[in-house]
């Protein structure tokens, strides 16, 4: 995961945020999206869930449940890109799910870095004591979420501090 020094890009300011509230994160893929909840005045982030559905209408379907359940005032989608910061072949479908996230839901949505969270996500469960790969990898995705998530957190505090 990159540094919280690094640079946020969001359709919204940081210092113009709510000082408290819920925000979901997602690290979006083609077969699942995982899911974390913070909340800004803490600055903590949880996984929460990984989305299996296949479709976008279900997909988009949860995802508003979700929001329904959790009245979060942002949302936060992890951009990948390779090591060296060059767009990834995910990058520019993650920036068009972030765009289709602010525009049916009417939300601030942030875009995170997210090179290497799902690595440091596997090694996190491993850390914890899930040994076994299929049972990593059925909450992988929603850990992944957790640490871009909480790198926005944090990136938001400093920028703010």
């Amino acid at each position: 995961m990159p540094d919280p020094g690094a640079p946020v890009s969001a359709s919204f300011h940081p210092v113009s945020q709510p000082p408290r509230g819920t925000v979901l994160g997602f690290d979006f893929g083609l077969a699942r999206i995982g899911v974390a909840i913070g909340e800004l005045e803490t600055g903590q982030a949880n996984a929460l869930l990984t989305l299996h559905e296949e479709s976008n209408a279900d997909r988009f379907a949860a995802i508003g449940r979700l929001l329904e359940e959790w009245k979060p005032v942002a949302l936060v989608v992890g951009l990948p890109t390779h090591l060296d910061g060059t767009p990834h072949e995910l990058t520019a479908r993650c920036r068009r799910f972030a765009n289709q996230l602010h525009g049916r839901y009417s939300l601030p949505v942030a875009t995170v870095d997210e090179r290497l969270s799902s690595a440091a996500a596997d090694a996190e469960m491993r850390e914890a004591g899930v040994r076994d790969w299929r049972g990593r990898k059925a909450a992988v995705d929603a850990v992944a979420a957790q640490l871009i998530l909480q790198h926005f957190l944090d990136s938001t505090r400093h920028a703010t501090a």
